[in-house]
């Protein structure tokens, strides 16, 4: 692996600090694609650690409703993966240090072409890459592409995944693994906080990277109680669903900023 990168840096320096990560995610393009810088910052001003930015696509499996929603406006306003690329390009104009990772699907990345995919990210100043539907029997050429440019790439494990393939992925994986803390789509409720604490600890057996917990995560108190066994939180419907409630691109903000900012305050209690 090469040098550290942002996603590497950053969750070094939460270590020291002895907090917790907070991941955020929004769609591209989503609340309008001028917005959607703007909506970046706001995150970071308001507590987000890491940046997931969601690459539209007309099916977005593994997505709940809201964020499915989500894709649906953004790629409405014209969303595509180069905009997505330059999207980042613009936050990189104020913002050299925050961690920014396409999460998105495997077609988009396919019609342009790994290796086109790949150097474009690069340059944009993406840190990583999560590709939802791209499984790790087919995964290692786009995560040797990235590898080579020092980009991280994040890989999902649920709470069915086996231990044939959690040795898999953890192999593959690198900056940090994200875990699916229930069955079911993002923004599905009823978390087993015990269920996550004991899969968190089973998943260290085979990795030493850290570990976010996702889906089902609402407000503050959620994301405490799920990143309590791990090293961070993930967030997204319930931003998602703040944006596209938002009257307007200034409410959106807002909204958001107020969402984040309490989340903040619940991890670092």
């Amino acid at each position: 692996m090469t040098e550290q990168n942002r996603i590497d840096r950053r969750f070094a320096a939460l270590g020291r600090e002895g907090r917790k990560a907070l991941v955020t995610y929004l769609v591209a393009g989503d609340g309008g694609l001028g917005n959607t810088v703007p909506l970046m910052h706001q995150l970071v001003a308001s507590g987000a650690d890491v940046i997931e930015l969601g690459v539209p696509f007309s099916d977005p499996m593994a997505e709940g409703p809201v964020i499915q929603k989500g894709h649906e406006r953004a790629l409405a306003n014209g969303a595509s993966l180069r905009k997505c690329l330059a999207l980042v390009q613009e936050f990189r104009q104020r913002d050299d240090v925050t961690p920014v990772i396409l999460m998105g699907y495997a077609n988009p990345i396919q019609r342009m072409g790994e290796c086109a995919f790949a150097d474009a990210a690069c340059e944009a100043g993406v840190d990583g890459a999560l590709t939802v539907d791209l499984p790790a029997e087919e995964a290692g050429p786009l995560n040797a592409l990235l590898a080579e440019r020092g980009l991280r790439t994040i890989f999902l494990l649920t709470p069915t995944t086996s231990d044939a393939r959690i040795r898999e992925i953890s192999a593959l994986a690198s900056g940090f693994v994200y875990y699916v803390s229930l069955k079911g789509v993002t923004g599905a409720g009823h978390l087993d906080l015990d269920s996550v604490r004991d899969k968190l600890a089973h998943i260290r057996r085979f990795t030493g990277l850290p570990l976010c917990v996702g889906f089902g995560i609402k407000d503050g108190a959620s994301a405490q109680a799920v990143s309590a066994h791990g090293e961070g939180a993930v967030v997204g419907s319930v931003l998602v669903s703040a944006i596209g409630g938002a009257p307007d691109a200034t409410a959106a903000r807002e909204r958001v900023g107020a969402i984040v900012g309490e989340m903040r305050q619940a991890l670092d209690r």
